[in-house]
């Protein structure tokens, strides 16, 4: 009888124990997901189209968003189209930054993502930017659009250059457009995001006359490229860009001539051309002049340092 019970005590410890071992695997479980939704539920998840922006977006909300970019590193904003991942991204989005300055994607894509998440709020990064267009193939002056003013339609977006984040000053603005939309949708937390835009604005500034000192003493401020992307860089200091490609297609011969006469005529030898694009015609060009082809990514996500090294490459070209 004594055996039963101690076979009995036995085998109730033994249940006791494999009860308690569920019990605290089951409470260990349940703490780990009440810490992600800590870290993440409380999130703002913000979609953005081009990695800069997501710099943008992370600079002005800190530890309080979490961005999905739709067009991912080496691809190009004129053919990408968004996965089934992305688009489930989008669907739990609570705000879409769009760049809003024409580029292919979101002229292309941006109203069926948008349906997808009717609650999703939409800033638009280019409000308050100023557009302009590329300078001419022959070096004739921009035309501005004030304010975005003259833009009324898709077929008028046709006319400006969209690399608008190109320009610190523009990013000034798009950071400042990020900055009210999240302070719409968060308000509770709207000082925390003026916080970080002024040290990002001032980040920025910085930069800016770090650059400006860059091209103080150049004499001849001008650089060849395979795509136009740099026409608000090439503003904000003063640079003449002239492009190989004539107006998104490939030159015809007597362009080339004449590219190739100013590159001689300016001593040029580096061709500044993007990653994102075959550049066949940029190292013709190289060729013809006894130069080389440097590549200079317009959608690197280390905003900061890709600027700043990109100013580093054409004041080096300008010597």
């Amino acid at each position: 009888m004594r055996r039963i019970l101690q076979i009995s005590r036995h085998i109730l410890l033994i249940l006791i124990s494999i009860f308690l071992t569920i019990f605290l695997l089951i409470f260990f479980i349940s703490c780990n997901k009440v810490a992600d939704k800590d870290l993440n539920g409380n999130k703002i998840r913000v979609v953005v189209s081009i990695l800069p922006q997501a710099e943008f977006v992370e600079k002005v909300g800190g530890d309080r968003v979490i961005v999905t970019v739709m067009i991912p590193p080496g691809a190009s904003p004129h053919t990408y189209e968004p996965t089934p991942e992305q688009l489930k991204e989008v669907s739990r989005a609570r705000m879409y930054a769009k760049v809003g300055s024409g580029i292919e994607f979101e002229l292309e894509w941006l109203d069926k993502i948008a349906g997808l998440n009717k609650e999703m709020y939409v800033v638009n990064c280019a409000d308050g930017v100023r557009f302009i267009t590329p300078e001419g193939s022959d070096g004739g002056s921009a035309i501005y659009y004030e304010n975005n003013k003259s833009i009324e339609s898709e077929g008028d977006y046709a006319r400006i250059d969209p690399h608008i984040w190109l320009s610190l000053k523009n990013a000034k603005i798009m950071s400042e457009n990020i900055y009210k939309g999240l302070a719409k949708i968060d308000p509770v937390n709207r000082e925390y995001y003026r916080e970080n835009l002024d040290s990002f604005t001032a980040e920025l500034d910085e930069l800016d006359k770090e650059i400006m000192q860059m091209f103080e003493s150049k004499k001849n401020k001008v650089i060849i490229v395979f795509h136009p992307n740099w026409t608000y860089f090439a503003s904000d200091y003063g640079i003449r860009q002239i492009p190989i490609e004539e107006e998104g297609k490939e030159p015809t011969a007597r362009h080339m001539k004449y590219v190739i006469d100013e590159a001689l005529k300016y001593n040029i030898k580096k061709i500044f051309a993007s990653p994102e694009f075959s550049a066949k015609s940029a190292e013709v060009l190289a060729r013809e002049i006894g130069g080389s082809v440097i590549l200079l990514s317009p959608l690197e996500k280390n905003y900061i340092e890709n600027m700043r090294k990109t100013a580093m490459a054409f004041a080096e070209a300008m010597e």
